[in-house]
């Protein structure tokens, strides 16, 4: 799982701040603007940060009642600046308005988040089609969401597909093999589901349910 406060979004803020400053006439409101920018990321990373902390004391996620939509919508704007660089074009399609989902903002977020960026890592060396993550959130029959993240892709190797959420099993040489483990302990303390399957006509899709309050704690196996 990927964790840096000094994020992307971060850097380029910073950068188009000195620019303001240092130009003959300095925009000073365009600077602020920047500043305030990376003052709401570092509060962000914060907060994961301290998600994470409770994952490692193995307390139990902090539950609220948070709009799914805008937790996403949060999650885009960290990433934004990777997307773009990558040439990654984004498609959303969010339809789970209004859904009172009741779990911990954060670490649903960083769930999120570690999804997309394996997304993006697995478009890394596609150079004969277009990149494109899509996010998809729908409402689901049984109460609560769905939210899906899908790629363009190299797609699942069917040796290694079963194992990919094995704590320690990583297909990365730099990789830890505990980013997708600890995704799904998340969401299957928040009463949910977390799965992966192969993408159409390339690429994979992850796909994890939540819920609505105030029913966390119910088998995952109720909401298949």
């Amino acid at each position: 799982m990927r964790l840096t406060s000094r994020s992307p979004a971060s850097r380029a803020s910073a950068n188009a701040c000195l620019r303001w400053l240092n130009r003959d006439m300095p925009d000073l409101d365009a600077a602020r603007d920047a500043v305030s920018r990376i003052v709401r990321d570092a509060h962000r990373a914060g907060e994961v940060i301290r998600g994470l902390r409770a994952l490692t004391k193995k307390s139990g996620p902090q539950l609220s009642q948070l709009d799914i939509n805008g937790a996403i919508q949060e999650v885009f704007v960290l990433a934004r600046s990777d997307l773009q660089q990558h040439g990654i074009v984004l498609h959303t399609d969010l339809s789970a308005d209004d859904l009172p989902i009741f779990g911990d903002r954060v670490q649903l977020q960083q769930v999120l988040l570690n999804l997309i960026m394996n997304g993006m890592e697995a478009m890394s060396a596609v150079t004969d089609r277009p990149k494109v993550l899509a996010i998809i959130s729908e409402p689901v029959e049984s109460g609560g969401a769905l939210v899906a993240v899908e790629d363009t892709g190299t797609g699942l190797d069917p040796a290694t597909a079963g194992r990919i959420f094995d704590p320690f099993f990583t297909t990365k040489s730099s990789g830890m093999g505990m980013g997708l483990s600890i995704c799904r302990s998340i969401i299957d303390a928040h009463g949910g589901r977390l799965w992966v399957s192969p993408r159409v006509p390339c690429g994979t899709s992850f796909r994890f349910t939540v819920l609505t309050a105030p029913r966390v704690g119910r088998s995952s196996d109720q909401i298949r």
